[in-house]
């Protein structure tokens, strides 16, 4: 049995920034997540938001590619 997960708790002034800026850039989160995670000069809080999304599309499969 999997054990029970506490809910993840984002600031409400933070929730959609990140999709904001993809959809700014004209990319998919995945696809923003990406270059911000390859771009040395992105700033800190950018590459933050783009690992939590990286591992957010992993919430709902168990955590493994392919389920």
């Amino acid at each position: 049995m999997a054990a029970k997960r506490k809910p993840i708790k984002i600031k409400p002034s933070k929730r959609g920034t990140f999709k904001a800026m993809a959809k700014k850039a004209g990319r998919s989160v995945q696809g923003e997540a990406t270059a911000v995670l390859n771009n040395p000069r992105a700033s800190a809080a950018a590459k933050k938001k783009a690992n939590f999304a990286r591992n957010a599309a992993k919430f709902n499969r168990g955590g493994k590619r392919g389920k």
